[in-house]
């Protein structure tokens, strides 16, 4: 099994790569491949509404996006992580997804999804629920923990005194674990549930 685990902070070896690091030594205890991919550093303009995307299946700006998109869809789960700005995750990890999830069509259906925000000390909450909004909308299960997945610290590195914050990561990494191992089960037993058609409900008629 794969996870795919997205650093949106542009800060390397930041205390973002230190969450993604505790969660990491778990995945690999358990036999699980992974891969971190760092993009907060990277140029990544925002989306367009161009329709490329449902014309040829990528997105029409060839970057990091249609990079990630097969690694995506080879993968059984997705760890997005970023660094807490006024109350919100880094403006270029939202371009990265906006564009990720909108422009790649493959069935996304119970990949497993875990968001993972870090801050000096506000703005957590706000973060991961927007971060889960992409899962949310995909059908993916989310991963949780025993508190709310966050991690804090301001100077680079300083996460690794956060211990509380850090057994967070590693109960998700092993929760994600359980997920996505159970869902394969139970895709081998049940397959994955019927899909309906889709209903679109405009409300400006």
């Amino acid at each position: 099994m794969k996870v795919l685990m997205i650093n949106g902070s542009p800060r390397v070896n930041g205390n973002t790569t230190v969450a993604l690091n505790e969660m990491d030594k778990i995945f690999k205890e358990n036999e699980i491949e992974t891969e971190i991919i760092q993009i907060g550093n990277k140029d990544i303009r925002g989306c367009i509404a161009c329709g490329h995307c449902a014309k040829h299946g990528e997105c029409v700006f060839d970057d990091l996006v249609n990079d990630v998109a097969p690694k995506f869809e080879n993968a059984d789960g997705l760890v997005i992580a970023s660094p807490v700005y006024y109350a919100s995750a880094n403006g270029t990890l939202i371009s990265f997804l906006d564009r990720l999830f909108y422009s790649s069509h493959f069935d996304k259906t119970m990949k497993v999804g875990a968001s993972v925000a870090v801050a000096r000390r506000g703005g957590l909450s706000s973060t991961f629920d927007e971060l889960n909004k992409y899962f949310t909308i995909s059908n993916m299960p989310i991963a949780s923990s025993m508190y709310w997945n966050s991690i804090h610290g301001r100077a680079p590195g300083e996460a690794v005194n956060d211990e509380e914050g850090l057994q967070t990561m590693r109960v998700l990494a092993k929760n994600m674990t359980f997920l996505m191992k159970s869902i394969e089960l139970g895709k081998e037993k049940f397959g994955l549930p019927e899909k309906e058609s889709k209903v679109t409900t405009n409300f400006i008629r």
